[in-house]
């Protein structure tokens, strides 16, 4: 007689892991473009279909928690990881997106060290996702999330390089295309930092 209103199961670190495990595969279609001057419309067609694949994670992650009584975290700590781990991919699509809309030539060589960026951090959170399963070991997520916040700070030095050497080239046109895409791979790398922050936010509360 109580089956009705039992609480239907939903694995919510598989849907982390899930959405993760995509997100590398962005991050490495765009250094993949970055290394090897690939087809810049056939690797945003990639991450574009990457990207729908997240999205739709996305949704039925939010829609699981909508559904779920009862849950393994807080629940404005799984919509807000969710919904940041969908940034990642989202600003790296638009940087994309740009370099085939402004058919970009060249590829500055700043874009490829942030891509390594990205993948060695978006490494790292699948690392720390991974082990949000067993907060026993809390002591190990908190050195993976301070590995992402390192990566982070490299990633604006990095980026804060590439942009004064570009406005030292003195092309307005070139200028503000490469300041939108820029700053969308930086708004990238932000979010990876504000997944290890509120991965480290789970760990020290649930201590």
């Amino acid at each position: 007689m109580f089956r009705g209103i039992l609480p239907k199961h939903y694995d919510f670190f598989d849907y982390f892991e899930k959405h993760i495990g995509l997100t590398i595969k962005v991050c490495n279609e765009l250094q993949a473009f970055t290394n090897e001057g690939a087809n810049a419309a056939a690797s945003a067609k990639a991450i574009k279909d990457l990207e729908h694949e997240l999205d739709d994670i996305t949704h039925q992650c939010t829609t699981a928690l909508h559904r779920t009584f009862i849950t393994p975290l807080e629940r404005g700590d799984i919509h807000l990881l969710i919904k940041r781990l969908d940034d990642i991919a989202d600003y790296i699509d638009g940087a994309m997106s740009r370099i085939v809309l402004y058919e970009l030539a060249e590829i500055r060589h700043e874009t490829q060290a942030v891509a390594k960026i990205l993948v060695r951090a978006t490494t790292k959170i699948e690392e720390a996702l991974k082990g949000l399963r067993d907060l026993k070991n809390g002591e190990l997520i908190i050195e993976k999330c301070k590995a992402i916040r390192e990566l982070e700070d490299e990633g604006d030095a990095l980026l804060r390089s590439a942009l004064i050497r570009l406005f030292k080239e003195n092309q307005p046109m070139l200028v503000i295309m490469w300041k939108e895409i820029f700053e969308r791979l930086e708004k990238a790398i932000d979010r990876c930092k504000d997944v290890a922050n509120i991965i480290e936010g789970i760990v020290i509360d649930s201590a």
